[in-house]
């Protein structure tokens, strides 16, 4: 795609970031609930098969995204850190990419996208940006309002649309009630029955995991709803056909092997590109990285994309599909961890630094959602099977990990010591380390 002068009439930038969702959409496969919104943006558009969140976790992965870079690279690695007194500071050429729209002259916005809801697909007329959670040093002035409706005539904008998506469900059995009446009140639809569920191999068919899931897929529903009103929007406003819409989400679903983890369930999303001068009715299956949409963006609004940016411009015609993919994780609240992994065409490898310590290690966030207490009292109680027990309970981890993932779709089946893998494994552990070399990965956190 060639990028627009700045002579020319440039395009309308829209960001769809959605919270804690996997690509659990029609277009992605997804068989028990419908998602026309999202769906038609695919048909009219570019979607993406294996893109992939370099952190899967909300500030790490925002960080990253708005930077155009890894996190580890800038060392914004761990959640929600360099608040405080031990603020972190952008170096040199990097710098969040709102406040390039703005030099660039665009006008810049982060908020639902919708006058009268919230983020959470809400009534509201209460007008609140956006959820930003940025680890770093950062001026609210990158954004000049909540919405795009306070633009200058004819000044193109970069708005980014936050939703809660996955969040809405909850994490109590309360928080379900809530939900299912709300979709029977507020968009006259049943809720998700718990019979179409298909819960991930390790993950018990117990009622409340049943439940949580369809009440998950019901957040689904709620943000195809949400863009579908937005585009809409941008209907009316006659301004559709100038808009690059890309929709993603920011790691998969909050779950016990998804967000926080580097298995498919917490870094595989959904991306979606429709615009003007994007391809119509296309699908690409090469690897990408979240941090790559920062460098598109960019290049679409006409925008010199920085020398330093490890993201690319993914759309450019002279653009080569990457042979790997990285990803990382780091301190999640107070749990401390130090996990990398790379992925090529077939394998996906995963490190871990502190295999003594469980996969499940005691958590504020996840130990306080009904479906981990739920999941540690079926353990207790023997009413989980040998694959649960392994991947979920065991006291340890193994050191590393290697799965055919395109075959092996919950990553089940550690291959890491099977012999006839050895040359694929010592290839890739190759490649992490090159990766942890290049990003200057500085690992742990100090004491301070």
């Amino acid at each position: 795609m060639a990028s627009l002068s700045s002579a020319e009439k440039r395009p309308n930038i829209l960001w769809f970031v959605i919270d804690d969702m996997s690509a659990n959409f029609s277009c992605y496969g997804e068989k028990a609930i419908e998602t026309p919104n999202v769906d038609k943006l695919a048909e009219e558009g570019l979607l993406f098969t294996k893109a992939y969140a370099t952190s899967p976790v909300c500030s790490t992965f925002r960080t990253a995204l708005i930077t155009g870079m890894y996190q580890n690279s800038i060392g914004a690695h761990h959640h929600r850190s360099g608040r405080g007194k031990n603020n972190i500071q952008l170096s040199d050429g990097v710098r969040p990419i709102p406040a390039i729209f703005q030099e660039a002259g665009y006008f810049t916005c982060i908020g639902s996208g919708l006058k009268n809801f919230d983020f959470r697909s809400l009534p509201s007329k209460s007008g609140r940006k956006g959820k930003t959670d940025y680890n770093f040093d950062w001026d609210a002035k990158i954004y000049d309002s909540h919405d795009w409706s306070k633009r200058n005539d004819n000044q193109p904008f970069f708005m980014q649309v936050q939703l809660h998506g996955g969040k809405i469900r909850g994490a109590a059995e309360k928080h379900y009630e809530i939900l299912e009446k709300r979709m029977v009140s507020q968009f006259g639809l049943k809720p998700t029955s718990h019979d179409l569920v298909k819960l991930p191999p390790y993950y018990p068919n117990d009622s409340v995991l049943l439940r949580d899931w369809a009440t998950y897929l019901d957040t689904v529903r709620i943000t195809d709803w949400h863009v579908g009103q937005v585009i809409e929007r941008l209907k009316k406003e006659g301004i559709v056909d100038n808009t690059v819409i890309i929709f993603f989400t920011d790691h998969g679903i909050s779950h016990a092997r998804g967000k926080q983890f580097l298995y498919d369930e917490g870094t595989h999303i959904p991306l979606v590109i429709k615009g003007p001068g994007i391809p119509i009715g296309e699908n690409r299956q090469d690897l990408v990285e979240h941090i790559d949409i920062a460098a598109l963006s960019l290049a679409v609004g006409g925008i010199q994309i920085p020398q330093k940016m490890e993201g690319q411009n993914i759309l450019s015609p002279r653009y080569k599909p990457k042979e790997f993919v990285f990803a990382a994780r780091d301190r999640c609240g107070e749990a401390a961890d130090q996990i990398r992994s790379v992925r090529c065409k077939d394998f996906l490898y995963i490190k871990n630094f502190f295999p003594e310590r469980p996969h499940l290690m005691p958590s504020n966030y996840k130990d306080s959602k009904l479906i981990i207490k739920r999941l540690r009292e079926l353990h207790a109680k023997g009413k989980t099977n040998t694959l649960a027990n392994k991947l979920l309970f065991s006291p340890t981890r193994p050191r590393e990990e290697l799965y055919l993932y395109n075959q092996d779709q919950w990553q089940t089946k550690n291959l890491a010591e099977n012999k006839k893998y050895e040359k694929t494994l010592t290839g890739l552990r190759k490649n992490l380390a090159q990766w942890t070399i290049q990003t200057g990965d500085p690992g742990p956190e100090t004491l301070d």
